[in-house]
């Protein structure tokens, strides 16, 4: 899958730019045809012309979609015109790029666009599943009804961001600061005992050597140091925005102990909430599955669902791409061949969702319980290893002063 960037035209005729990945350019000619846009040019991207996932202004999280969907549903079931609504939240909103957005698409819809339209219009600030949703809702009258279903759906996914950032925020916390003591002792603590072993004459331990020469190296060749962790992070960072890299990230992600399957119960919790929240709104099931597909972060899950989503359209129930892939635990697809049987897909979807959702708790409870500990101990023996390596030397020195002192001769120094 390569990156693309394409012009076309919307049904206004209004000139739309913008970039897509996909297998070819007859993907992203057919992909925009689908979406109501005539392309006018498509080119592909090379590695450096791709997006690089940083973040240098407020980004917009599930938590602030969350309360302006809230906000603005509870509007518009007081009676007020969307219009109003929108002006009144843009000055209630507090995240900045969110109320760029709303204010950007205040000025679309005084202009005549529907709402979804306008919101589509910037980017990707208002993910697919949310503009879809909209639109479903202006096409039935029932715009308050899907902007409720889309307030639950950020409640619960702010919820379980909330949940992932608890469990990797506080092991990675105390390896950074691991890190940091290690640095400071072998820039700061070490050097001070260098020149005193230096003067004794004795051997080394070679583990008191090995870190003397490690501290020696930083102090000297920190810009070396530097310099290939910069290279590195900039190596990683560009070879993530390949789609090799993806894939092998996303592989791995998958794979990792305790946090492979904490990610497999999250992926399974949102794709299952997404395409419930899509289906429950009327949104066929081939459009429903594309855009979850959208949703998913990790670009492994993605590419199945792109497959499962040619194969419904082959006629194959859904459940049994889903049970093929390997990558969803068996009661997602368990419970979905139940929906399909049943015709209720959507509320076994649901089921699903709240289900995960808890086990997504549970289990970050879980790995933060077992982390703790472990980052403790890897805490103490580095640290307790480098106190003992400089320490040894001096036992050692005490030991041989002992042994002179004892092994004197006691009569020495006693006149005859």
């Amino acid at each position: 899958m390569a990156g693309y960037a394409y012009i076309a035209i919307d049904m206004n005729g209004k000139e739309r730019k913008g970039k897509m990945e996909a297998p070819d350019e007859e993907k992203v000619f057919h992909s925009l045809k689908a979406d109501g846009y005539f392309p006018v040019s498509i080119k592909e991207l090379g590695i450096l012309s791709r997006d690089i996932n940083i973040q240098i202004t407020n980004p917009v999280k599930p938590r602030d979609l969350s309360v302006f969907t809230r906000q603005f549903v509870s509007i518009l079931n007081a009676g007020v015109p969307i219009v109003t609504a929108l002006d009144m939240l843009v000055e209630q909103t507090e995240n900045k790029t969110l109320r760029k957005a709303i204010s950007s698409t205040l000025l679309l819809v005084e202009k005549g666009e529907r709402l979804a339209d306008a919101m589509r219009n910037q980017g990707k600030i208002f993910p697919p599943v949310f503009i879809n949703m909209v639109e479903a809702g202006e096409t039935s009258g029932s715009l308050e009804v899907a902007l409720e279903r889309m307030a639950v759906h950020f409640e619960k996914e702010a919820k379980l961001k909330a949940l992932l950032k608890k469990a990797s925020v506080y092991p990675a916390s105390l390896g950074i600061i691991s890190l940091a003591v290690i640095v400071l002792m072998l820039a700061f603590v070490i050097p001070t005992f260098m020149d005193m072993f230096a003067d004794m004459d004795m051997e080394m331990p070679k583990v008191t050597l090995a870190i003397m020469s490690a501290s020696n190296f930083l102090i000297n060749r920190w810009y070396f140091v530097l310099g290939i962790i910069v290279i590195i992070s900039v190596a990683l960072i560009i070879y993530k925005n390949t789609y090799s890299g993806k894939m092998v990230f996303a592989k791995i992600g998958l794979k990792l102990p305790l946090i492979g399957k904490l990610n497999i119960k999250t992926a399974s919790a949102r794709f299952s909430r997404t395409l419930s929240t899509l289906l429950a709104a009327g949104i066929p099931l081939m459009d429903a599955i594309d855009i979850t597909a959208r949703t998913m972060d990790n670009i492994l899950i993605k590419k199945m669902l792109m497959q499962s989503k040619e194969e419904v359209a082959r006629g194959v129930p859904l459940s049994i791409p889903l049970m093929s892939s390997g990558i969803f635990p068996p009661m997602v697809y368990h419970m979905t061949k139940i929906g399909e049987e049943t015709g209720n897909i959507e509320v076994m979807l649901n089921k699903i969702a709240d289900y995960y959702d808890e086990e997504v708790e549970v289990a970050t409870q879980a790995l933060v319980a077992a982390m703790e500990p472990l980052i403790i101990i890897i805490m103490a023996v580095v640290v307790g290893g480098l106190i003992l390596a400089i320490l040894q030397p001096m036992f050692s020195m005490y030991e041989q002063m002992d042994s002179s002192l004892m092994g004197g001769d006691p009569g020495a120094g006693i006149a005859p």
